[in-house]
């Protein structure tokens, strides 16, 4: 039992992402009200990180980019969490927003790369979900940082908007529920968001009907 436990994330890395991707959710909940919170939330951006680049490295696409995309962002999470800094913090969401964005694409790649669709790819689905959101969400610490007030909400209107109402912002964007007290106030980033909003249903238009195609294809050839 142990053993199938511990093959299953080495054979389904995909699945071992999303999972990390989900963990991170709840656990970056607990930690952001406090300081020492607020430390090891550069650690479990990190684990993220990590699982994201192993992932990426089974995919087509070169991995050289991806590496050297994610070193200085491990380099400035660290220095991060010794030395917080406002404007470190924009520059490593920027790095992160276009890592998350490349191992995103990579992941779509190795899912439609074949004819068929494996299990780990159905896993890879939901992760590729996942780091699009994820994404995003840095792309709107970016905004908010160069244009304060990017973002508003029905309490607090004005404030700095924290990370977890940034991405969940983004969940409710990329997702098209359209449920949140998150609110894009500035020209810009409503303009981000509709470009999110926009990313969210040709990723369920083309990349998941297409993945549903090639489950079923696979079912009637067997």
């Amino acid at each position: 039992m142990i053993t199938r436990l511990v093959a299953f994330p080495v054979k389904h890395p995909s699945a071992a992402l999303l999972f990390v991707q989900i963990l991170g959710i709840l656990v970056y909940a607990l930690m952001e009200d406090t300081s020492t919170g607020r430390a090891l939330f550069g650690v479990v951006g990190l684990f993220v990180l990590g699982a994201a680049l192993y992932v990426v490295k089974r995919g087509p696409w070169l991995t050289g980019f991806a590496i050297a995309l994610a070193l200085p962002v491990v380099v400035l999470s660290v220095w991060q969490i010794f030395d917080p800094d406002p404007r470190r913090m924009v520059v490593m969401a920027a790095l992160e927003a276009v890592f998350y964005f490349y191992a995103a694409g990579s992941l779509i790649a190795y899912m439609l790369e074949d004819e068929f669709a494996s299990v780990d790819e159905l896993f890879a689905a939901g992760a590729t979900f996942t780091l699009l959101a994820w994404a995003f969400a840095y792309v709107y610490v970016v905004c908010q940082a160069l244009l304060p007030g990017s973002f508003g909400a029905y309490e607090g209107l004005g404030n700095p908007r924290t990370w977890m109402e940034l991405l969940f912002l983004s969940f409710t964007t990329l997702s098209g529920v359209g449920l949140g007290d998150i609110v894009p106030v500035q020209p810009m980033a409503r303009a981000l968001v509709m470009i999110e909003e926009f990313t969210g249903v040709m990723y369920l238009a083309l990349v998941v009907s297409r993945l549903i195609a090639m489950s079923a294809t696979k079912r009637t050839k067997r």
